[in-house]
């Protein structure tokens, strides 16, 4: 469902809703009664229903500066966020929820992101990067974007690990983090719960296994100059992404990627798929798909003038392309954004 600019219920309203929901057995995320009205105000938040498992959920002034698609399964919200370069906008959150934030496309021409006491960000580009909010956390953000932007908000209830060692686990806060586990396994659950494909167990698997990963990327230790696992290095993982990234439409041959970060092709494709997940190949195509994504949300181009922008030849191939990697075609997708 795409979200429309609206302000959360009063406590007292809303609160007597959820309880008729539980006596009804009712999904509060799937379904709202037409019994509570929404007001606007100078902050955009999605619709009311949202409220009911999360209490609040980011708010985004100016209303009209953005597009929210939101999906709700299974107790997780899931929030897409596009905004058009040029348009300033102000973010802010504090709840009972554990909030991931993935940002997938984007560069600030200014901007600062903090939460609570850490010392706020300015970083420019931001794309690729993730922020981690725990529960009653002060999240504060503005963007001046010089280009679109696309991030995701995931609103999750993430429990203490069971076992020795997670007795007094606590989650911290963290405010553009690389790692690519998280991103994996966050970009799969986000996936999920948007698709409305899979099964209860496997996204209470994918939600556990995203618990442990944020554990885990707290007590990682920094390995920017050397190779991880096998994997590649962090300014390797950089160059190639940043080399893909400024040549979407094109095909870029391994050896070329593999020469960027002075590895032979096969050692270059066993270090890329440690680090990314995937081969490079895949990577090239899901980032093509991103792009997309981008530009279908501007209502300004058509589908075919997407699909050729970003190196098809063909609108069939474009549109099984995407919808390979989302489960969606082209128009339904920019559908959502109307």
């Amino acid at each position: 469902m795409t979200t429309t600019p609206s302000t959360l219920v009063e406590p007292d309203a809303w609160l007597e809703e959820i309880r008729l929901l539980r006596r009804t057995r009712r999904n509060p995320l799937l379904e709202r009664t037409s019994a509570i009205s929404e007001t606007r105000t100078a902050f955009a938040t999605p619709l009311a229903s949202a409220a009911y498992l999360f209490g609040r959920t980011v708010e985004i002034s100016p209303i009209d500066a953005v597009k929210r698609h939101s999906s709700g399964r299974y107790e997780i919200l899931i929030e897409n966020i596009y905004v058009p370069a040029q348009r300033k906008i102000e973010c802010r959150f504090r709840a009972p929820a554990h909030l991931l934030v993935m940002y997938d496309d984007g560069i600030r021409r200014d901007g600062e992101t903090s939460i609570d006491d850490l010392a706020p960000s300015n970083l420019r580009n931001i794309a690729n990067k993730l922020t981690f909010v725990p529960p009653n956390c002060i999240y504060n953000e503005w963007h001046e974007p010089r280009t679109p932007m696309r991030f995701s908000y995931l609103y999750l209830n993430l429990r203490r690990p069971d076992g020795p060692g997670h007795e007094t686990t606590t989650y911290a806060p963290k405010v553009f983090f690389d790692d690519s586990a998280v991103w994996d396994t966050a970009t799969k659950l986000r996936d999920v719960i948007t698709n409305g494909k899979a099964g209860k167990p496997y996204v209470d698997a994918l939600t556990n296994v995203l618990a442990h990963e944020l554990l885990r990327s707290e007590k990682k230790i920094s390995q920017d100059s050397s190779v991880s696992r096998g994997g590649l290095a962090t300014w390797q993982m950089r160059a190639v992404a940043r080399h893909i990234e400024e040549r979407l439409c094109e095909r870029t041959p391994l050896v070329t990627l593999a020469k960027l970060v002075r590895l032979s092709p096969s050692h270059f494709c066993r270090a890329f798929r440690q680090s990314f997940g995937i081969p490079p190949h895949e990577y090239h195509i899901r980032r093509r798909i991103e792009k997309a994504k981008a530009l279908l949300a501007e209502r300004e181009a058509s589908v075919t003038g997407v699909g050729f922008a970003l190196g098809y030849s063909h609108t069939s191939s474009f549109s099984v392309a995407f919808r390979k990697i989302t489960g969606q075609t082209p128009i339904e997708f920019r559908r959502d954004f109307t």
